[in-house]
């Protein structure tokens, strides 16, 4: 079974690892979100897939949802010693990534050549592609200007009021090597429990990805992150009220109608398979919540189990 998934962080990061317990992990492609991408110290930092390439290796810092496991923050206490911003939390073994990065990139590698290189070295089987090499930068608007995506989430804590969403640089973006080939050739594409406006997003908005899951012969399941009319984790609430969708999985449905076959939803709120219905999308009602390595597992195995229906 070939699976391709479109993924963010942490909710994510938890999917996929059920996903690989229940399938040869080389039969998955993840296609991962670099809106979230920033600068920092002068470092590359992608977020999203190192939180993928993490968990998958089984590095992932378990409690946090992010970074290395059993890391150390001594360069970031130096840095603020030093009076450089310290509002992103890097830890010293993550640093190596970051500077690996940033390395073979001005040497002329490809973010895709990068995160290669980074998933094989620390023994990930699954393919983990950026949604494209290009920058795609996730842009909040608020009532004093717009903000880079972590400025918005970390530095302010997502605090701010929300006016809109932008993906800068997107209309000049195109599919990384592979993506739309991995699209295309699934047997399944998995839309993970992601951010619908900041993680799934940005992939979206690359030119000719939606195009590709409307036209894939795979069929498409989404997990909602959506729980109960709020967010597992994260402002996905407040960034979907600012794009004017409901915040509840029927929202979710919305956003993803023109090419989603099946939508997964909590128990909690089974009440709304009949609006998923009506929108020509096939509810499946389980538990969604992974709160420990065998719901990752269930909830994989009831998505899979879904699919094959």
């Amino acid at each position: 079974m070939r699976i391709t998934a479109l993924a963010g962080g942490t909710g994510a990061a938890k999917l996929l690892r059920g996903l690989a317990v229940l399938v040869p992990p080389e039969q998955i492609t993840v296609i991962g979100n670099t809106g979230d991408d920033t600068q920092i110290w002068g470092l590359h930092i992608s977020p999203d897939l190192d939180t993928v390439t993490y968990a998958l290796a089984g590095l992932l810092d378990e409690e946090k949802g992010w970074g290395l496991r059993d890391d150390t923050f001594m360069c970031l206490a130096a840095m603020a010693a030093l009076g450089q911003e310290a509002w992103f939390n890097l830890g010293d073994r993550d640093l190596a990534t970051h500077l690996f990065r940033t390395e073979r990139l001005a040497a002329g590698q490809s973010l895709s050549e990068v995160t290669t290189a980074i998933r094989r070295a620390l023994g990930v089987r699954s393919r983990i592609l950026p949604a494209s090499d290009a920058p795609v930068a996730t842009r909040v608007l608020t009532p004093t200007g717009w903000l880079g995506f972590q400025e918005f989430f970390v530095r302010e804590k997502a605090q701010v009021e929300v006016l809109d969403v932008a993906y800068a640089g997107a209309d000049q973006a195109s599919p990384a090597p592979g993506v739309l080939e991995a699209i295309r050739t699934a047997v399944v594409v998995v839309i993970c429990p992601s951010n619908p406006i900041t993680s799934i997003g940005p992939i979206l908005a690359v030119p000719g990805i939606a195009e590709a899951l409307a036209a894939t012969s795979a069929r498409v399941l989404a997990v909602s992150p959506i729980v109960g009319g709020a967010p597992v984790s994260g402002p996905a609430g407040k960034l979907m009220a600012a794009k004017g969708l409901p915040v509840s999985a029927v929202g979710v449905a919305k956003l993803y109608r023109p090419w989603l076959d099946l939508l997964v939803l909590d128990r909690r709120d089974e009440r709304l398979a009949p609006e998923v219905t009506a929108l020509g999308i096939t509810p499946v009602v389980t538990g969604t919540m992974m709160t420990d390595r065998g719901a990752e597992v269930a909830l994989a195995r009831a998505a899979l189990e879904a699919l094959a229906r």
